[in-house]
């Protein structure tokens, strides 16, 4: 969508502006390469959503066993556990390559090929097409 000349004015106010205002734009960081999101960046492991699944699916029916004896601490309690299963799901692992150093696991296989292919078709797919 277009801006007005009205929006554009304003713009090339503030840009004057902002530049203009030496404390500022050196407060700003410059980086040299734009941000991309990666896929993966911020997922939660598989083994962290299945068993976060899971400890929700308990919560939930204990939630259930809880309505259905009229006992309000068995509905609170599988409340909590519902709740805390979900926040285990969407925690992020632990990895000590995130310190710089590298996985044991990562040491001892390298990915299959298969895999590095799909991986590699996705960042191609998420990057857009190259001219």
């Amino acid at each position: 969508m277009a801006l007005s000349e009205r929006e554009q004015e304003l713009l090339s106010q503030l840009e004057k502006q902002l530049s203009d205002d030496p404390a500022f734009t050196s407060s700003i960081p410059v980086e040299s390469e734009p941000q991309v999101f990666r896929a993966g960046s911020q997922v939660s492991s598989p083994r962290n959503l299945a068993l976060g699944a899971l400890i929700a699916v308990i919560g939930l029916g204990v939630i259930i066993a809880g309505v259905a004896t009229k006992l309000i601490i068995v509905g609170v309690l599988g409340f909590l556990m519902a709740a805390g299963g979900v926040y285990f799901a969407t925690l992020k692992p632990k990895t000590p390559a995130a310190a710089g150093q590298k996985s044991p696991s990562s040491q001892k296989s390298p990915k299959s090929g298969f895999m590095q292919n799909l991986e590699n078709k996705w960042d191609e797919r998420q990057e857009g097409p190259r001219i």
